[in-house]
């Protein structure tokens, strides 16, 4: 049993089929949020749901026979698992807004397409390196915060009256929202030469400190493409060579089948 089912979750149209499922239970999770649509179709878009959530338990118990305790070694099983269990708790009475949970289920196509889980398993090996750029930019926000509480928070309090303000403000300000519009030039009215305190903020934080955070993103994802490219060409080589070692186990048979032909001659 436990071999015809390996051949079943192994198989690529197993692979497709749950990823089929898994793209329709997200656009009837959508339909579900339409009033109108679910009073013409309440009852068919909720066995639907019932329908496929019931076939992905029955494909985790599936890859729990198969696999066993390795099952709980790769992530990417163990976070499938965690998804279909949420959905599995009841969403009457006080847990009802577990039901809009039921969504986390399109987030198995993470673990399902080759592509989207190389560009997560490159983010998440790049939180490691972010951590030193977001110390950088805690730091020069606290710096920038407590200048601007101190230059501008007398004249508005509501931008910058606190340090926690100021911070709030000055990461409006980096993410160019409404910025100058919205803050530096209602600033500048009163202290014309506040634009020598902003620029170096913008050109500190939008341009050079965020743009570090992509740089290791990047860098990280490149190394995630290289580790899989080499385990290829390992993977290749490791084939070849075996390839090569069955030609001469097949050279050695032949050169003995053709010197016992010539010693019966």
């Amino acid at each position: 049993m436990r071999s015809s089912l390996q051949k079943i979750v192994e198989a690529p149209w197993f692979e497709r089929a749950v990823l089929v499922l898994i793209a329709i239970n997200a656009v009837t999770l959508g339909m579900e949020t339409s009033q109108n649509l679910m009073a013409r179709f309440g009852p068919v878009l909720k066995t639907i749901d019932t329908v496929i959530l019931a076939i992905f338990v029955a494909e985790i118990v599936m890859r729990l026979i198969v696999r066993g305790w390795a099952f709980w070694r790769d992530p990417w099983r163990v976070f499938d698992f965690v998804v279909v269990a949420i959905a599995l708790i009841p969403s009457g009475g006080s847990l009802s807004v577990l039901r809009a949970f039921r969504v986390l289920r399109v987030l198995r196509l993470i673990s399902g397409v080759q592509a989207i889980r190389r560009v997560v398993t490159g983010l998440l090996a790049a939180i490691p390196g972010m951590g030193s750029v977001v110390l950088l930019l805690c730091l020069i926000f606290y710096v920038f915060s407590v200048m601007a509480t101190k230059l501008f928070g007398p004249s508005f309090p509501q931008w910058f009256g606190t340090i926690g303000e100021s911070a709030y403000s000055l990461f409006q300000i980096m993410t160019l929202e409404s910025w100058s519009m919205g803050i530096v030039r209602p600033v500048m009215e009163t202290y014309p030469y506040a634009w020598a305190f902003f620029v170096p903020f913008i050109i500190t934080t939008s341009f050079a400190v965020l743009n570090l955070f992509i740089g290791i993103i990047v860098d990280a994802m490149q190394k995630e493409h290289e580790v899989e490219a080499d385990a290829s060409r390992q993977a290749m080589l490791s084939e070849t060579e075996q390839i090569l070692e069955e030609i001469k186990a097949l050279r050695g048979e032949v050169a003995t089948l053709k010197t016992e032909l010539a010693a019966k001659k």
